[in-house]
């Protein structure tokens, strides 16, 4: 994979956040891709309980300023960087006072989801497409990790399905389970329909649950990777349906062949 460019898009990565199955493999596919001398990117949000202090956190000024809009209203962009210790890893931040400032990743204190998850996914996959125009980095691949990341792929197959910087980019979405109980807010599809996303590409967002957001993501993407022993059957049975790519799941003891070979063999 040497001097192939991967920009990795989760909505969770350590060190910043706690370990869990996104979070980890979300380190460590990049580490890998690095170690190969690939050329990497990752984009998280910065969610308000990651300590800027200690992760030395600073807002890229040249990066910042624009604003974003979600569901017809202005929302200010900022974007920060940090470099993960020892890996020589940088990661950028997509932030927002309204969507990321809260003392929590994806639920309040109860457990509850917040009602405004549809648009903070919504606004990261725009601060994702936005800044890399600005860095004027052209991906080869674009690999996306966890639910609250899986809008990229519609957005980018339909809102940015005109910018030439992206024409040769491929699109991998890892599938991870048992995800989210519950569902987004129910106005969810009339906020992606507001970009202009034909509404029979997405028309399964019309019950957002976890299920409907990841059969949106598999069927913009060009290839997807079952990334978790705990996929529900109904997404395994969609993924192979879809008739692309597909990485069956793969222990973490044995990914780092694999995830490259499908890579190469796959995707490129």
């Amino acid at each position: 994979m040497e001097d192939k460019r991967i920009l990795y898009v989760s909505s969770e990565v350590v060190p910043y956040l706690a370990e869990n199955e996104v979070s980890l493999m979300s380190f460590d596919v990049p580490k890998m891709i690095n170690d190969q001398g690939g050329q990497i990117r990752i984009f998280m949000p910065r969610y308000g309980n990651i300590n800027e202090r200690r992760h030395q956190l600073h807002e890229v000024i040249r990066l910042s300023g624009m604003n974003l809009v979600v569901n017809d209203m202005d929302m200010p962009l900022i974007i920060k960087v940090a470099s993960i210790p020892k890996e020589r890893i940088q990661v950028y931040f997509i932030d927002n006072d309204e969507y990321f400032k809260r003392k929590a990743t994806f639920t309040d204190e109860d457990g509850t989801l917040y009602p405004d998850n549809d648009e903070r996914a919504i606004f990261f996959a725009k601060g994702v497409v936005e800044t890399v125009k600005k860095l004027n980095w052209v991906p080869d691949i674009i690999h996306v990790h966890g639910w609250l990341a899986s809008l990229l792929p519609v957005y980018m197959k339909h809102y940015y399905k005109n910018e030439a910087l992206f024409a040769d980019t491929k699109i991998v979405t890892s599938i991870y389970g048992p995800g989210f109980e519950g569902t987004l807010d129910e106005n969810m599809l009339g906020k992606v329909l507001f970009d202009q996303v034909p509404e029979e590409s997405v028309s399964m967002l019309a019950t957002p649950n976890y299920e409907a957001i990841m059969k949106a993501a598999i069927s913009h993407s060009d290839a997807t990777i079952i990334a978790s022993p705990n996929v529900p059957e109904s997404l395994i049975a969609y993924t192979e349906a879809n008739g692309k790519p597909f990485l069956p799941y793969v222990g973490k003891d044995n990914f780092a062949a694999a995830y490259t070979n499908f890579y190469k063999n796959e995707v490129l």
